[in-house]
């Protein structure tokens, strides 16, 4: 398996596969012109043809038989050609000491803080290749990337969880709220939202603080949780350093988790190694590693061995990486101490 950018030639298998994805999959429509336009854009940000604001990262996994099975990507920086909104739970207290009542009522803020971060989306992984290491290369391999090229991303790294749904993809948070004022379903509004469409948002969500006690108690359950399906994304980036703040979503109230990026760890603990051909041992740990490449990146997993500043792997993985021994390399475990002792 490797990661690497998108190609115009992936277009048919990446449509199949966001057909598989369902509506939770918004920034990925499945309408093969939408879809052919964002490839191209891709193809351009890998290039550095693009200014960071329209930097989009598009990245595609790829088993050995060079068929596409997963999708992630990334934006180099939220906010800076259209508002990006998220509400972030905080809380008034209210209190009148006369009738000897104290009150502390979760309140939800639109704000625009996250403007000029950059955000992890677009993941899915086919679903009969989510067993073994195939997810944690796809959402893991996008840092990698960060780690090499610093430079093409903000300070922190985002993500918007999706949140709580029903099988209809109906959401209760919509549901109380948004709504009212949108006078549309949950699916129409995160659709348009997907699509880049967020000033209908401005022009019509109260700006005024929201007292969540005058929500559904469905809905106000559901704030800050994310939908059973994103949990397994929202464990790996968890063990990676991020956490949620208090941000969620303003459409269905999944959790914003966020990082700096200096306190990522697979940012934190990479390093760059040369490239050495040998034969790992059994007990060789799986390492994520990067061929150093910007419009021709490769990342895979592997079982490797470090040897002083050369990392050894089998032929296959350097096959894998288009690299001959002695090339450089970006490298860092896979696992994470903390999932280590999790997992143990």
């Amino acid at each position: 398996m490797i990661v690497r950018p998108v190609h115009v030639t992936d277009l048919p298998a990446l449509l199949a596969l966001v057909r598989q994805a369902g509506p939770g999959l918004t920034t990925l429509p499945a309408n093969e012109d939408r879809l052919a336009h964002r490839v191209r854009w891709a193809q351009r940000t890998f290039a550095e043809q693009v200014e960071r604001a329209d930097a989009d990262y598009l990245f595609v996994l790829e088993d050995d038989d060079q068929q596409v099975v997963g999708v992630s990507a990334m934006a180099g920086a939220v906010g800076l050609r259209e508002p990006w909104y998220n509400y972030r739970v905080g809380l008034t207290v209210n209190s009148s000491p006369d009738l000897g009542i104290q009150r502390q009522i979760p309140t939800l803020f639109l704000n625009n803080e996250m403007t000029g971060q950059s955000e992890l989306c677009s993941l899915f992984l086919r679903p009969d290749q989510r067993q073994g290491t195939s997810g944690r290369l796809l959402s893991l391999a996008r840092l990698l990337f960060v780690a090499e090229f610093p430079h093409l991303f903000g300070d922190k790294l985002i993500a918007e969880l999706r949140g709580s749904a029903d099988e209809q993809g109906c959401s209760p948070f919509w549901d109380s709220l948004g709504r009212h004022f949108f006078k549309m379903d949950f699916s129409h509004a995160d659709h348009l939202s997907g699509l880049g469409s967020k000033t209908f948002i401005a022009e019509l969500m109260p700006r005024q603080p929201l007292y969540t006690c005058l929500l559904t108690e469905q809905a106000q359950a559901v704030i800050g949780k994310p939908h059973p399906n994103t949990e397994p994304a929202l464990k790996i980036l968890t063990a990676e350093g991020f956490a949620h703040q208090g941000y969620i979503d303003i459409f269905d109230a999944g959790p914003v988790i966020e990082a700096p990026v200096s306190n990522v760890r697979t940012v934190r603990d990479s390093q760059t190694l040369v490239l050495a051909i040998g034969t790992p041992d059994d007990q060789a740990p799986v390492w994520l590693i990067h061929n150093r490449r910007l419009e021709n990146s490769r990342i895979t997993a592997a079982p490797a061995r470090l040897a002083g500043n050369s990392l050894i792997v089998d032929r296959l993985t350097a096959k894998r990486l288009q690299l001959q021994p002695g090339n450089s390399v970006r490298a860092v475990p896979l696992f994470s101490q903390l999932w280590q002792a999790v997992a143990a």
